[in-house]
């Protein structure tokens, strides 16, 4: 296989260390996803699903006999230790690291970059839904739909003179002063009927 496959890994665990899981992603040059799975793989940390994740991602691309991969995933921290910028110090985290390693030289070239959570969206659903289920998952819902917000806009900050309005029962708001949470780990203003709120529609920023 020629074509560059894009692999996106996920892992969590519940507690840390807690009931983990990992998700992944493997896609063709197109964007068309050719491998989706979502598993459990017991008690562990954050850092060693992660680990897992970036591992089993690899293997399911070599099983497709690609050459060439873009990998991305949402640790910094096991990206940054895949490109020798982080020392691994933990010995747990040391034996997925020189395993990872292995798999990666593997292929005629490799590229591994951060992505951003809001652009890891469908691994991370995968590795959440193999942890509430406890068992291996292909799919999340509608595939296709959650596949495509990967290539949505990244979230954009808000600003001081901002509004946002409730569709339910008509209040609005206005942001006085911005947070200082970046854009991708800002969640929508809740209104205190329950409904989200909407950017008011006409209003452009000073």
């Amino acid at each position: 296989m020629d074509e560059t496959l894009t692999l996106q890994f996920d892992g969590g665990s519940r507690g840390n260390p807690g009931p983990a899981g990992i998700g992944v992603v493997v896609s063709a040059g197109d964007g068309t996803p050719l491998v989706t799975l979502g598993r459990f793989i017991g008690r562990a940390t954050n850092n060693v699903a992660e680990y897992k994740a970036l591992i089993t991602a690899m293997q399911e691309a070599q099983k497709l006999g690609a050459k060439k991969v873009l990998i991305r995933g949402d640790s910094e921290l096991v990206i940054k230790q895949m490109k020798g910028i982080y020392r691994v110090k933990n010995p747990d985290m040391q034996v997925l690291y020189a395993e990872a390693q292995t798999l990666i030289r593997k292929f005629e070239h490799a590229k591994i970059e951060h992505n951003l959570r809001d652009k890891n969206a469908l691994a991370d659903e995968l590795a959440n839904l193999a942890m509430d289920r406890r068992a291996d998952v292909t799919e999340v819902g509608d595939g296709k739909a959650a596949a495509s917000r990967l290539d949505e806009p990244s979230p954009v900050a808000t600003v001081a003179g901002d509004a946002f309005a409730c569709g339910r029962c008509g209040c609005s708001i206005e942001v006085r002063t911005a947070t200082t949470i970046r854009p991708h780990q800002q969640k929508p203003f809740v209104c205190q009927c329950g409904a989200i709120l909407s950017p008011e529609r006409g209003r452009t920023r000073p």
